[in-house]
């Protein structure tokens, strides 16, 4: 496996322009996906995620969001409505999250448990 660059545009002489690789085992992985599994069941059954969000949902995915807004447009138009569209790149958005601000997010909002909290941030 080699390291992937970020983005094309990036330095690739600098190591924070790559992707970190993934050194987990196999039994690693596997629980990775049960936690991820049950966390996305959890969120489910609570209602937790924002109903527009089209990310880290089953079903659901970057035409969704477009065509959500699509939806919202053509809406505007026929309510005669001026209607203005604002795009960000956030390809690398995961890169800039404070992780305290996150697992405080998922203690308060989700209602996960402190414990599995500190066993989720140290994995």
């Amino acid at each position: 496996m080699r390291p992937l660059l970020k983005k094309r545009t990036l330095d690739s002489n600098d190591p924070a322009s790559y992707r970190p690789i993934s050194n987990l085992s196999f039994v690693f992985k596997v629980v990775e996906k049960v936690v991820d599994a049950r966390l996305a069941a959890h969120a489910a059954r609570y209602n937790l995620l924002p109903i527009l969000q089209s990310a880290y949902r089953p079903n659901h995915s970057t035409e969704t969001a477009v065509i959500c807004i699509l939806n919202d447009m053509i809406g505007a138009i026929d309510q005669v409505h001026i209607g203005a569209l604002m795009l960000l790149d956030l390809s690398a958005a995961f890169d800039t999250v404070d992780h305290q601000i996150l697992a405080d997010v998922q203690r308060r909002r989700f209602g996960i448990a402190v414990s599995a909290l500190d066993w989720i941030v140290n994995f």
